[in-house]
């Protein structure tokens, strides 16, 4: 069985309406964002869930596609999505980070902070984009 391009294009629209959540909670002034903890913890949700959707595509794709074995942990579904030329090597790398993070924020979820937050959700949901774009261009 191939690759299920309903259940990835699905999964786009997934990672877009997280994108537009984050989107507008950027729209917030630093310090109000920084200083309502509803409003972070929004944040942090609709990040992880965005990852967990770029990595659960990643996988689909790798798995499908006859590699297995990159399909097993976030970092090697980064490094095989670059490897493939299924995403750019720039956002492979990018991606090796955010699966960094994304273990920090579910394992070392203490250690996140509001700031750090608002500085990923204002500037690099480019990054979710980019990515979504890559899919859509391997997809056709």
């Amino acid at each position: 069985m191939g690759i299920n391009k309903i259940l990835i294009q699905q999964r786009l629209l997934m990672l877009k309406g997280y994108i537009q959540q984050l989107e507008g909670l950027a729209d917030t002034d630093k310090e109000e964002f920084c200083q309502d903890s509803i409003k972070a913890a929004a944040a942090e949700s609709y990040l992880r869930r965005a990852l967990e959707v770029v990595f659960d595509i990643g996988r689909h794709i790798l798995a499908k596609s006859g590699f297995p074995d990159l399909a097993m942990e976030y970092k090697s579904i980064a490094r095989g999505l670059a490897q493939q030329d299924i995403v750019p090597e720039d956002l492979g790398r990018k991606l090796m980070q955010m699966a960094g993070y994304r273990n920090r924020m579910v394992h070392l979820y203490h250690r996140v902070t509001e700031e750090e937050l608002y500085e990923i959700i204002s500037n690099d949901l480019g990054d979710f984009r980019v990515f979504a774009a890559s899919i859509q261009q391997f997809l056709s």
